[in-house]
C-alpha cells in the first residue's frame, strides 16, 4: 500500500508526463492559482479551479442578461471562494452540488439559479472547452486546474456546459492505455447536454462529494460483441466546390440519437453537506463599481450587511463544513460501490487505476 504522499508524488508525475498543459496561462490569468487579495466583480480572469466541493469555478458570461452560445468565447471565471482573481459566485446561488472524484477526471454539476452569474434566464446554454471553433478555447485564454495529486496542476483537456439553471465542469486528470484525456473530455457533442455528456447523479436540493468508477468516454458505447461504437453529434453544413461554381448541404453525424449515456458510474464514499458558502455578503458581491480589499476568510465587510439564510444558503447554525454522516454508494440509480462492467473495461475503478502502464492500488 502506497501512502498518500507517495501516491501523490506519483500521480504528479504521471500526470505531468501525460495530460497537462504545455501552453502558458492566459493573459488576463494568473500565472498559477492564488487565493485573492481583492473581490472585483468586474474581473476578466480566466483561470478555473477544481478543488474541492466548495472550493471550484466556473466560466459563465461576463456582462449580465447574455446567451452562452453568444459569449463563449469571452465567458470569465467565477469561483465559490474568493481565488484566482476571479469573481466570486454569492451564497445561495447553487440548489444543488455534486462533487465526484474518479481516477481519470474530476467533476462537478448541479444545479442553481445562475442567472446570478449573468446568464439570460431561459436559456439552455452550451458548452465551454478548450478548443472553439478557432482552436484558442471557449473562452480564449481560459486555464483549468486541480489539486488532484496534492499540488496544482494546469491541465490540458476539460469541459463546462452552462445553463441558466444546470451545470456540469469535468477537468480530465489521467488517461491509460485504453482511455486518452481527450476521449473522456469530448468536447464535441455541445447540443447532447449535461447528464448525456457527463453522468453523475443530479439530483436536486443536495449536496455530496463522493469518489466514484470513471464514465465510458462521451459517445462510445459497448455492443454485445464487446466493440464499440462512437457516436458523432449531428450536423449539416454548405460546401463550395474548387471552382466556386457549386453550392450545397453535407450532413455527418447520426440520424438517431442514444436516449442516454453508456452507463452512469457506481460511486462510494459519500458525504452530504448542508450546503455550500463562502460568507463573504451577497450585497458586496453585487458591487460592480469599485474593487474591496479582502483576507482569506473574511466574511465581514464595513457598511455591508451580512447574509441572512435564504434558499441554497446555510442554515442558523451551518456551515459549508457542517455535513452528515458519509452514504457510502450512493448515486444516481443507488448503483453499489466497486468496479461497474464498463469500469473493468475500461481497467478504470474508484480503488485502482492503470495510468501509463503503473498500476497503483489505492
Amino acid at each position: 500500500m502506497l501512502s498518500l504522499a507517495v501516491l501523490g508524488a506519483v500521480l504528479a508525475s504521471v500526470a505531468r508526463a501525460q495530460v497537462t498543459a504545455t501552453g502558458t496561462m492566459g493573459v488576463t490569468n494568473p500565472t498559477a492559482p492564488v487565493v485573492n487579495e481583492n473581490i472585483n466583480q468586474t474581473s476578466m480572469a480566466r483561470l478555473v479551479s477544481i478543488n474541492a466541493i466548495d472550493d471550484f469555478c466556473l466560466f459563465a458570461p461576463p456582462e449580465p442578461d447574455s446567451v452562452i452560445g453568444e459569449t463563449e468565447d469571452r465567458e470569465v471565471a467565477w469561483c465559490v471562494q474568493p481565488r484566482n482573481n476571479a469573481r466570486v459566485i454569492p451564497d445561495g446561488t447553487f440548489h444543488a452540488v455534486h462533487f465526484v472524484k474518479t481516477p481519470l477526471y474530476w467533476q462537478v454539476q448541479g444545479w442553481g439559479d445562475f442567472t446570478k452569474l449573468n446568464i439570460k434566464a431561459g436559456d439552455q446554454g452550451g458548452e465551454l472547452d478548450p478548443h472553439g471553433a478557432t482552436g484558442l478555447g471557449n473562452p480564449v485564454g481560459g486555464n483549468v486546474t486541480t489539486n488532484a495529486t496534492g499540488t496544482d496542476v494546469n491541465y490540458e483537456e476539460w469541459m463546462n456546459y452552462m445553463s441558466f439553471q444546470q451545470f456540469c465542469i469535468r477537468i480530465c486528470i489521467a488517461e491509460n492505455d485504453k482511455v486518452t484525456a481527450a476521449e473522456q473530455c469530448q468536447h464535441t457533442l455541445d447540443e447532447m447536454g449535461c447528464n448525456w455528456v457527463m453522468p453523475g447523479d443530479y439530483t436536486n436540493g443536495t449536496f455530496t462529494e463522493c469518489e466514484a468508477d470513471a464514465a465510458y468516454p462521451p459517445g462510445l458505447y459497448v455492443l454485445k460483441n464487446g466493440s464499440t461504437s462512437t457516436f458523432a453529434q449531428r450536423y449539416t453544413g454548405t460546401y463550395t466546390d474548387k471552382a466556386h461554381s457549386t453550392t450545397g448541404l453535407f450532413t455527418v453525424g447520426q440520424t438517431v440519437t442514444p436516449s442516454s449515456a453508456m452507463s452512469v458510474p457506481a460511486s462510494s464514499k459519500c458525504t452530504t453537506y448542508s450546503t455550500i458558502s463562502n460568507g463573504i455578503p451577497t450585497a458586496l458581491l453585487m458591487q460592480t463599481d469599485k474593487v474591496v480589499p479582502y483576507t482569506s476568510g473574511q466574511t465581514s465587510f464595513e457598511g455591508v450587511p451580512e447574509n441572512t439564510a435564504a434558499a441554497g444558503d446555510s442554515k442558523d447554525g451551518e456551515s459549508s463544513s457542517d455535513k452528515a454522516a458519509p452514504s457510502a454508494g450512493s448515486s444516481a440509480g443507488k448503483a453499489k460501490s466497486g468496479a461497474s462492467p464498463v469500469a473493468a473495461a475500461l481497467g478504470i475503478s474508484a480503488f485502482s487505476v492503470v495510468l501509463g502502464g503503473l498500476a497503483i492500488l489505492l
